[in-house]
């Protein structure tokens, strides 16, 4: 639900931008194209006007006559403003409404005009007033541009709220249309991604399984159980969350607890399966196996955050240990960790070669490494813990540590409690 809610605001706040936008930009093309159609009504009652009088026809003597009816006409079917010219830019005739007499001030001037092609400006005047200011050339049938009209139209209230209403309905319009997509999209998205964390969590699954079963298998070649590396995984998660190490420090942790001996599958039958105590050759070749089992995981995306614990759970808090005699908090946190559970576990039970210690006896050894074999500050904190631990996890069977390992990995590794 955390991604449905991210998803929902974040298309909450990219569907607004969206409308926003969109609704902006359909109202100014509406507006223009309401202004175009204005425009192109006017050019057409201008050419009728100028058609139906026979301006381009009249004789010399009558040309300002004539001019003086088409601009009269012009005022009062359409403009507020009529101005005609001749070709060399001489005005012949102009007519004005009582409007027109009121704005023709506040107009820019302009020159004659440089274009042969139609052409308006919108301007706006005081009081909120709108003007559409419009130039029309007079073509012949050559053709050859004869002269040009010059016609300004106050734009009146009611066109006016015509065009605001037909420009608030298409941006409205468009921002409907995206939200209405916003609303499609969001489940859709949220169905996907339901879809995409079940596949991701199948995957999740078979490489955890997969670890859990690599884990066992080197178990089981070492004379142990899978069992073990459970309850030493769970009590080092325990240890772990009293420390307050994060998801991806927990989940580091449990992978180095499974892997933690992955190395051994380079060393011999013949050194693993010996009966009896090593000689320091064979000690030194099975001392290898840690360096084997960094080297296994290397390069593997899914597995390298396990190497600290695979590299370091043999090093010892003074220096002492393998394979590179590291000491103190130069030891990786998770492997220390880990140490105190593993050697706890070994310690507490049974094995071919030894009878279970009691849990006193553990204890006490685990005290004793306190500062020279463990973090000293671990160590306390374990004291601590050591009992539940012991009461939770002896003659516990191999399924039922599992489930409790389990419990763990749900949590950290899909986010479910």
């Amino acid at each position: 639900m955390d991604f449905a809610r991210r998803a929902l605001q974040r298309i909450i706040f990219t569907g607004l931008f969206i409308s926003l936008g969109a609704g902006a930009i359909a109202w100014f093309m509406a507006v223009e194209n309401a202004e175009r159609e204005s425009v192109d009504l006017a050019m057409d009652v201008t050419r009728d006007t100028i058609i139906h009088f026979g301006l381009m026809e009249a004789k010399p003597e009558r040309i300002t006559a004539v001019a003086e009816q088409v601009t009269q006409s012009l005022v009062l079917d359409w403009f507020d403003i009529v101005e005609l010219y001749d070709v060399e830019g001489r005005k012949l005739s102009e007519s004005l409404t009582e409007n027109g007499r009121k704005i023709e001030d506040e107009l820019p001037h302009h020159d004659k005009p440089e274009s042969l092609e139609p052409a308006y400006e919108s301007i706006k005047t005081v009081n909120d007033g709108w003007v559409l200011r419009i130039f029309v050339p007079i073509e012949t049938q050559n053709p050859d541009i004869w002269g040009y009209v010059e016609g300004v139209r106050v734009v009146p209230d009611w066109q006016k709220a015509d065009i605001r209403h037909y420009s608030l309905m298409v941006a409205l319009l468009s921002m409907g249309a995206v939200w209405l997509c916003a609303l499609v999209i969001y489940p859709t998205i949220v169905y996907l991604n339901r879809e995409h964390i079940r596949q991701s969590n199948e995957i999740l699954k078979g490489n955890i399984d997969m670890m859990l079963a690599l884990g066992k298998a080197i178990a089981l070649r070492d004379s142990d159980t899978g069992a073990h590396n459970y309850r030493v995984a769970w009590m080092a998660v325990e240890i772990a969350e009293k420390v307050s190490l994060d998801t991806d420090q927990i989940k580091a942790l449990i992978l180095g607890s499974y892997l933690h001996d992955v190395g051994k599958i380079a060393i011999s039958d013949t050194i693993m399966l010996k009966p009896g105590r090593l000689d320091e050759n064979e000690m030194a070749i099975m001392k290898t196996h840690v360096e084997e089992g960094v080297r296994m995981v290397e390069g593997i995306k899914w597995l390298e955050s396990a190497a600290p614990v695979i590299g370091s759970h043999h090093e010892k808090w003074d220096g002492s240990g393998y394979p590179k005699q590291l000491s103190g908090e130069t030891i990786p946190l998770n492997a220390r960790i880990f140490a105190i559970a593993d050697v706890f576990d070994a310690l507490c039970s049974e094995r071919p070669y030894k009878k279970p210690f009691s849990y006193q006896e553990a204890l006490n050894i685990i005290k004793e490494g306190r500062g020279s074999h463990f973090d000293p500050c671990l160590v306390d904190l374990f004291e601590g813990q050591a009992r539940r631990f012991y009461d939770q996890l002896v003659g516990l069977d191999e399924v039922s540590c599992h489930r409790l390992i389990q419990h763990k990995i749900d949590r950290y590794f899909f986010g479910l409690r």
